[in-house]
């Protein structure tokens, strides 16, 4: 595929200054967990003399993006594997580990993925389409209990009982199966203005709860802090809070609650350096040419060489 169809399906975000802070070494390990359409790993293998370059991505529609290079592979799993399935190939230390969360600029342009508002399409919302739970069975399935706690958890909606208790009234009739419908029974509820933000409130929370994000989010990194080598780089993109919170609190402390943690002597138990005080976010020429970017914040950690506090 050529590089123009690659920007189509995803325009990589803060790419120049993702692939500096991996720092990268000519002959060094690295993991691009979300590849994409394949910006950023296209990137980092330019920098790359003998070293080596795996790419994850559980969509199955990246697999075109695929870089034709002996110095590549392409995974196609969800990164909550990641040294899984760097193990079986023979990898158990890696120089730096690259993250740009969210949903591609492809998934949310093709009607039939459901994640998009803008389309008439069904209640989807799958990053790997081979997974059998989509957002539908999670409207249709989940009780009013359930289905509260995504939407104010995952969607940070205040009013998540109410539209809860509205989907579990509707469906006793009728089941929800598209966007449109999705849409036209929650409306009323919509703030007058606002409605495209709250909507988007309610994709983000199913969508969340679909692909299990946050746990696979965790997963990987305290995968990569145990993959990474001493002074290796972990870049990561988020694109809300729910996300950025977790990555600030892991680089900081080295837990997702944010606790530092001390030894008997008083020293810090974190294994990370922040390399970002502050979360780096688009400028704004490049959210006028994306505004896709336009909610992202990257943060960049150091893995703390062994005899370092």
């Amino acid at each position: 595929m050529m590089e123009q169809n690659n920007l189509t399906y995803h325009n990589p975000v803060l790419l120049q200054q993702s692939v500096e802070g991996l720092n990268i070494k000519p002959n060094g390990i690295y993991v691009d967990v979300t590849f994409g359409g394949g910006g950023h790993s296209r990137e980092i293998i330019k920098q790359l003399s003998s070293g080596k370059l795996i790419g994850f991505d559980q969509d199955p529609d990246a697999l075109e993006n695929s870089i034709d290079d002996e110095r590549f592979l392409l995974i196609q799993h969800n990164f909550k594997f990641l040294a899984n399935f760097l193990n079986f190939n023979n990898i158990n230390e890696v120089d730096g580990i690259l993250a740009d969360l969210g949903v591609s600029s492809h998934q949310f342009d093709v009607p039939e993925r459901g994640f998009s508002i803008r389309f008439k399409g069904p209640l989807d919302l799958r990053m790997d389409v081979r997974k059998p739970k989509t957002a539908a069975d999670i409207v249709n399935s989940y009780d009013e209990e359930q289905l509260a706690n995504v939407l104010y958890q995952y969607g940070e909606l205040k009013e998540s009982r109410k539209l809860a208790r509205t989907i579990c009234n509707y469906r006793t009739s009728k089941p929800i199966e598209t966007i449109e419908e999705l849409l036209q029974l929650l409306n009323k509820q919509a703030p007058r203005g606002k409605e495209n933000s709250f909507f988007a409130r309610i994709f983000q929370a199913l969508r969340i709860e679909v692909n299990e994000e946050v746990e696979a989010l965790k997963s990987m990194l305290i995968q990569a802090e145990k993959l990474l080598k001493p002074g290796g780089r972990l870049v990561v993109i988020s694109y809300h809070s729910i996300e950025d919170r977790l990555v600030k609190n892991f680089f900081k402390t080295g837990n997702f609650e944010g606790i530092l943690h001390k030894d008997i002597f008083g020293n810090q138990l974190n294994p990370f350096v922040n390399i970002t005080r502050k979360p780096v976010i688009p400028s704004d020429e490049e959210i006028n040419i994306n505004n896709r970017a336009r909610s992202a914040k990257m943060r960049i950690a150091e893995k703390k060489e062994k005899n370092e506090k």
